[in-house]
């Protein structure tokens, strides 16, 4: 596994995405919304992720097994109902979820290439290693877990 994989918590990686995307809306002219619509628009994709993160760690919680992404090897289950039949990180899809409705509440359109960044990190550094010890682990029942469900819903 290549030394910069998990290293930083994906918590921490929103939490600075969203610090970027704060500094740098200033750069461009803000989007003519009301402020009602920027309001509705963080409340929806807001809620949305709320809701989605709520259900996936639920799953987690009802399996009795982490929800520590890097400490990925305490797995102690394959999670496959609930929002899981939907996408396979819908945990990381909640976050994305909630920079998209950061973006809305700045109102800049420079702030929506933040959400795009939050995915291709945790694609590259925290997804596609959890996807090799799973598959480690779990084998064939991953491996067709993978092969119905898609990685980002």
């Amino acid at each position: 596994m290549d030394r910069l994989e998990r290293m930083i918590p994906p918590p921490v990686v929103l939490l600075l995405i969203g610090a970027a995307m704060r500094w740098t809306a200033p750069a461009l002219p803000a989007a003519a919304l009301p402020g009602w619509a920027r309001v509705a628009w963080a409340f929806a994709f807001g809620g949305a992720g709320a809701a989605l993160l709520a259900a996936a760690v639920f799953g987690f919680f009802r399996a009795r097994t982490t929800v520590d992404p890097i400490r990925i090897d305490r797995a102690s289950t394959l999670v496959v109902d609930g929002v899981y039949r939907v996408s396979r990180n819908p945990i990381y899809l909640a976050d994305a979820l909630f920079l998209v409705a950061w973006a809305g509440w700045l109102a800049s359109p420079l702030t929506l290439a933040g959400p795009a960044a939050l995915v291709a990190y945790l694609t590259r550094f925290q997804i596609r290693p959890e996807e090799r010890f799973l598959a480690a682990k779990f084998g064939a029942r991953y491996e067709a877990y993978r092969a119905a469900v898609r990685r980002w819903a």
